[in-house]
């Protein structure tokens, strides 16, 4: 029996390759491999922390979608639905607040960083672990995709199915394992930070060949890389997502000190890598019906398994 996998990715902009290499890639890797029943939502209601405007909202959701598919993620393997089209995530998540603490939350990263940012915080932020355990208890999720620095967000699920299952005597949830691949590196940015929206130093993931240049050529170039070796680190780093570390290794010993022609070879490279993505975007593009119907079925989907659990969790607190 396959296990089940869930990640919700909040619709609040332009993907970029860190996206993909770091997450994304992922959710088509563990689809193609058949191994997972994939559940991948749009966090639409997480979302609401940041965005609030509704045609902001509908466009970044419709985007996200036209994303998932141009990078081959199939909605007959997997469900792709809006979290906000599953009523059930909300309502769990109340049903979770009767019995978690404030002091526990307290302890939540998004809350810690927040608080030292002097923030005027929302209850939404304040929440947003409890949502975030409904909607991974929801699906009987054996893992959850994330980096290191998130693996907090599936530590509280666990401690909140413990805690509802102690509380109402019950095997209702079964625990999630955070699924860390340590293969995936941090992907750096053009300016050799983490790359990141909040930088402004990313390359779009459907990026034009002019954004392409653009971006590439205006990589801050050092000579730090393999072994101080006169390598230019952050374009080596970025070419090692679309190169073999044993093909790049000639390429920069031949061009050693020579950075245009190592940012030129990197601009032919990252647009080999976009284009059929971009070219695929495009065609989806011209069938929004088809991918507001994607939504639909995966709501229906998503539905059937979230209220089955939802009845569950009802007859466990005695309301049913």
């Amino acid at each position: 029996m396959k296990k089940n996998l869930l990640s919700g990715v909040k619709p609040t902009g332009r993907p970029h390759i860190g996206n993909y290499f770091g997450a994304m890639k992922q959710f088509v890797d563990a689809q193609t491999l058949g191994q997972y029943d994939c559940h991948l939502f749009i966090a639409d209601y997480h979302a609401l922390n940041l965005i609030q405007d509704a045609d902001q909202m509908r466009e970044l959701t419709l985007d996200l979608v036209l994303d998932y598919l141009a990078i081959g993620l199939d909605p007959k393997k997997s469900i792709i639905f809006k979290q906000s089209d599953v009523p059930a995530h909300t309502e769990l998540a109340w049903i979770f607040d009767t019995i978690v603490t404030m002091p526990y939350l307290e302890r939540a990263h998004a809350f810690k960083d927040a608080e030292a940012k002097s923030k005027e915080i929302n209850v939404g932020t304040f929440n947003y672990p409890v949502l975030m355990a409904a909607d991974i208890l929801l699906y009987d999720t054996d893992v959850v995709p994330v980096g290191q620095d998130q693996k907090q967000h599936v530590e509280y699920a666990r401690d909140i199915a413990l805690k509802f299952n102690h509380i109402f005597k019950s095997d209702t949830f079964k625990l999630p394992e955070p699924l860390i691949l340590e293969s995936v590196a941090t992907v750096p940015g053009i300016d050799g930070r983490k790359m990141s929206k909040s930088y402004n130093n990313t390359i779009p993931l459907f990026a034009s060949r002019e954004e392409i240049q653009k971006t590439v050529m205006s990589i801050v170039t050092d000579s730090n890389g393999p072994e101080a070796g006169g390598v230019p680190a952050n374009v080596y780093a970025i070419h090692k997502l679309f190169r073999s570390e044993g093909d790049l290794k000639a390429l920069y010993e031949t061009n050693k000190g020579k950075y245009k022609i190592l940012k030129e070879a990197l601009i032919e490279d990252t647009d080999t890598f976009i284009k059929p993505l971009r070219e695929r975007r495009e065609k989806l593009v011209g069938a929004v019906k088809n991918v507001v119907k994607v939504l639909e079925e995966g709501a229906k989907a998503a539905n059937e398994k979230a209220s089955v659990k939802l009845i569950e969790v009802k007859k466990a607190i005695g309301v049913l």
